[in-house]
């Protein structure tokens, strides 16, 4: 059995995120963790005093990979158009690459001030890309039509819904014509959110 002076909040995660992915959140206990460390389940707590602090562990470190995900895929397109399309698409494959982590994500919560930490620099990644093609640096009536078409797409590829065919490449049209609108507000009337079609 190992030492419990062994036992770090990496290899604690590590062993945690590894439970999660393969069999989702009901999977995920401080005894079956600590089973898979070879420690007793008692010797975890003085890193994470209960379960729920070891999800929002979890939660911070997929949002972080969610970032780099999108970050990276952003930082190898040229125009500002190119950097949002391919960042939408990193932020779907990694939502159906992995589900458990996603879906951790956006649980229902209730709403509440946005802190500083991974999610905030999350939106703020997002808002600064939308931002690049709007014109409008805190452009967040746009950022948050994108995240939304992003997550709904995310939601019926994952449920299934899209059938053995696919998304017969809805995914990229839909995309393309979000960017296209936010690429007009620059070139129209700015930051400017078009009034409702009726009252």
């Amino acid at each position: 059995m190992a030492y419990p002076s062994k036992i770090t909040p990496r290899s604690i995660l590590g062993v945690a995120l590894t439970l999660l992915e393969a069999d989702g959140p009901d999977a995920l206990n401080m005894r079956a963790v600590a089973s898979r460390l070879n420690v007793q389940a008692s010797s975890l707590y003085r890193h994470y005093p209960d379960r729920a602090a070891l999800l929002s562990a979890i939660e911070a470190q997929a949002t972080l990979a969610l970032h780099t995900a999108m970050s990276e895929a952003g930082e190898r397109a040229t125009t500002p158009q190119a950097r949002l399309s391919a960042a939408g698409h990193a932020y779907l494959t990694y939502a159906t690459s992995h589900p458990h982590l996603y879906a951790l994500l956006l649980a229902p919560r209730p709403p509440a001030a946005s802190t500083l930490g991974p999610g905030k620099n999350l939106w703020n990644l997002v808002l600064g890309l939308v931002g690049e093609v709007s014109g409008d640096p805190d452009d967040t009536p746009r950022t948050v039509a994108l995240w939304a078409y992003l997550h709904g797409f995310a939601l019926m590829s994952l449920s299934g819904l899209l059938g053995l065919s696919g998304d017969q490449g809805g995914f990229q049209v839909g995309l393309e014509t979000l960017i296209t609108g936010f690429g007009a507000a620059e070139d129209g009337a700015g930051s400017h959110v078009p009034a409702p079609l009726s009252s």
